[in-house]
């Protein structure tokens, strides 16, 4: 579909677009669920990012976890009906804190865990890096491209959007999943939220996340609230819908700026994902109240 199409699709009237991307899901639900392995003192200069060490947004920094503690963490997420357990790391590389033999032992620890398939988000990629770990039984590779191409000059430079096409490419390559997706609301223009769906269909991930930017105090963001509104979210998870009608579109970070009914319509229409706990820096929905939302929908978790 191309960009005029979805662009039309975009500005219709947003029932219409909702009945269309509708088509396209399933009557389930799939839970994931993260452990921040890592905090803090990231070298790169995303401009939505509490991590990063060029801004001071006095959050908790700590070095990576023990192994243990990801196995705990883990076995929790299984309990609140998480099919897949990522380890998640601030930092532009996995060893950037020297720490990526230990990051393979924990990708490990989850496999051993009946029912939970391992995911990781631990930065940009080398190719010995990525073959790694396929060697050590990841399934799932998570790095988002966050916004268009054209935009990302605006969000970060210390390193382009081309760097995390090559990850995404490396993770195919190697035989694991790639989860791929954006944070909207950081002042990209109606069209851009098209060239990412776009983007992510000629990328192809099997999972895309949708995070709506949360601003955070002393970022370069911070006075970016308003730079979307709950209908433009929904026309947004809708386009992406359509134009990757295999992917399994998941609310992440951000989606507390839905409305509870927006968000129900959001998984009646074009949301098959939910990462369920809090996120990163900010805080989620209580699993419980994401199994009992799912359950008054009458749809399954997958």
């Amino acid at each position: 579909m191309d960009k005029n199409e979805l662009l039309r699709l975009y500005n219709m009237d947003l029932d219409e677009l909702l009945k269309i991307s509708s088509q396209y899901i399933k009557n389930d639900v799939e839970f994931c669920s993260l452990i921040n392995a890592r905090n803090g003192k990231c070298s790169q200069n995303c401009k939505y990012c509490a991590q990063s060490s060029h801004y001071c947004t006095n959050i908790e920094t700590y070095p990576l976890v023990e192994v243990e503690e990801v196995k705990k963490t883990a076995l929790e997420a299984k309990a609140n009906k998480a099919s897949r357990f990522a380890i998640v790391t601030s930092g532009k590389t996995p060893d950037e804190g020297r720490d990526f033999q230990i990051e393979l032992d924990m990708i490990k620890e989850i496999n051993k865990i009946e029912g939970l398939q391992s995911c990781a988000s631990i930065g940009i990629l080398t190719e010995e890096q990525a073959k790694q770990l396929a060697e050590a039984g990841l399934k799932r590779f998570h790095h988002n491209i966050n916004t268009s191409k054209s935009y990302y000059p605006e969000v970060c430079t210390t390193h382009t959007w081309d760097d995390r096409l090559n990850t995404c490419k490396l993770v195919k390559k190697y035989g694991m999943e790639l989860c791929c997706g954006v944070i909207l609301g950081m002042g990209e223009s109606v069209e851009q939220r098209v060239q990412m769906a776009m983007q992510l269909a000629e990328i192809q991930p099997a999972s895309i996340p949708i995070n709506i930017l949360m601003p955070i105090p002393e970022t370069p963001f911070e006075n970016y609230l308003d730079k979307i509104d709950e209908e433009n979210i929904l026309r947004t998870l809708a386009i992406f819908k359509i134009a990757n009608p295999q992917a399994v579109l998941r609310f992440c970070g951000g989606r507390m700026r839905l409305s509870e009914e927006n968000q129900k319509k959001a998984l009646q229409t074009c949301v098959e994902g939910i990462l369920i706990g809090n996120y990163l820096t900010t805080v989620g929905k209580a699993p419980e109240e994401d199994i009992k939302t799912v359950a008054e929908l009458g749809k399954n978790i997958k």
